[in-house]
């Protein structure tokens, strides 16, 4: 049995903490060495153009490829399932990455309306400044996405849980729909994480994760990376990452690295936090709704249950006069920091006001996206609130106070 089937053949948790991994022969290391060269011994024939990098060449330099970068990439496809990984910088270095490398002049892109801010604003005004057709839907409701595909169509691109309503897409239907056209489909799994979601099981094409979240872990450091199959990604790697320069320090993966061991039990102990203190929330008299995927309350129980294992540690809420109140509410929090980002250690809240994000990442073209919006973040806005690891008693206690 090979090393790839014998690392297959674990659970995730063991995968979490071995794959990619394997004790340095000349040291007997058993952590994963740090290698922060930029450059390396090459082969006098090596060439000097990326055209001419193969699978199998030796390390020449970081931007090219490097040991460590490379084992968080083997880990991160062995926990998603996929063929292989290409690791970036950021979350957005992989998104730019994927955008760049499949669409060009004429073509036509399906993104989702509500999606991670920095995606949508590239896609309002970038993209389509190239000659990129981009239509903005609901993707929760296929019969959308099947309203406005083209011949031309290219890419399905969706976020589920999406950021920052926690509104969920039904991958295997949008799979199906993306396919009857041949356009690829990618999947922003950051907000459920493997540890919920495998996309490429249920048809996606590509998988992108910003690993400065769950996977790190620990709010420092950076990163983002795409999954998928070889014969998409090789290309991907050598003509989009690499020309494009978004590399992940080796520094960065390392750190992400250590974070990964770890990131079974956490996500376990996200979810039974996010839990208790979405069923308080649910009932504090000054909380007008809450969504979580993990409550029977959530428009999208039955599909959370069905393509979700694990329910993930974000809610939102909303609160009357929230805009008014997130002033006192921040200063008053003792143990949750009032910041932006998600996936920490530490708990997090941030308020997202309906009328400035409409007017700077969100522009919906029909009623009905309008309508949906309201449906999950009502007229004001919500509190986005990333439950960490804290004990729940003392995080409830913390938003108590706050909320009085």
């Amino acid at each position: 049995m090979s090393k790839l089937e014998t690392i297959n053949s674990y659970g995730f948790s063991t995968k979490a903490i071995h794959a990619g991994e394997s004790p340095d022969p000349i040291t007997g290391a058993s952590s994963p060495n740090l290698v922060m060269s930029t450059t390396f011994i090459a082969d006098t024939d090596a060439g000097f153009s990326v055209e001419g990098m193969e699978d199998d060449n030796s390390w020449i330099y970081t931007r090219w490829g490097n040991p460590t970068i490379h084992q968080l990439e083997e880990k991160l496809a062995a926990l998603e399932e996929s063929e292989t990984a290409v690791a970036f910088s950021s979350g957005m270095g992989a998104i730019t990455a994927l955008l760049f490398h499949l669409l060009k002049a004429g073509d036509h892109a399906i993104i989702s309306d509500v999606a991670y801010a920095a995606l949508s604003e590239i896609t309002n005004e970038m993209i389509p400044q190239l000659g990129i057709e981009i239509t903005k839907v609901n993707t929760s409701d296929p019969e959308a996405i099947k309203e406005v595909l083209k011949p031309t169509t290219k890419l399905v691109y969706i976020e589920t849980p999406c950021n920052p309503l926690l509104r969920l897409t039904d991958i295997t239907a949008v799979a199906d729909i993306a396919r009857s056209v041949g356009a690829k489909l990618a999947v922003d799994s950051t907000f459920a994480s493997p540890a919920a979601t495998k996309p490429l099981q249920l048809g996606a094409d590509f998988v992108i994760h910003s690993l400065t979240k769950y996977l790190g872990g620990h709010g420092d450091a950076l990163g983002g990376a795409i999954l998928g199959n070889k014969n998409d990604l090789t290309p991907l790697r050598k003509k989009t990452a690499i020309r494009l320069g978004g590399s992940l320090s080796p520094f960065n993966a390392w750190l992400i690295l250590r974070g990964i061991a770890t990131f079974p039990i956490r996500m376990r102990v996200h979810q039974e936090n996010a839990l208790k203190i979405a069923t308080f929330l649910e009932q504090h008299p000054k909380v007008k709704r809450v969504i979580y995927p993990g409550l029977p309350s959530h428009p999208q129980h039955e599909l959370a249950k069905k393509q979700m294992k694990n329910f993930s540690g974000i809610i939102t809420f909303q609160v009357e006069n929230g805009k008014e109140q997130v002033k006192e509410i921040a200063e008053k929090l003792k143990v949750i920091h009032y910041a932006v980002s998600l996936g920490h250690h530490r708990s997090l809240i941030f308020y997202m006001n309906n009328k400035d994000l409409l007017q700077t990442s969100f522009h919906f073209s029909t009623p009905q996206q309008l309508d949906s919006w309201k449906q999950f973040a009502g007229e004001e806005g919500i509190f986005r609130l990333s439950i960490g690891l804290e004990d729940a008693d003392d995080l409830i206690s913390d938003l108590k106070q706050a909320l009085q």
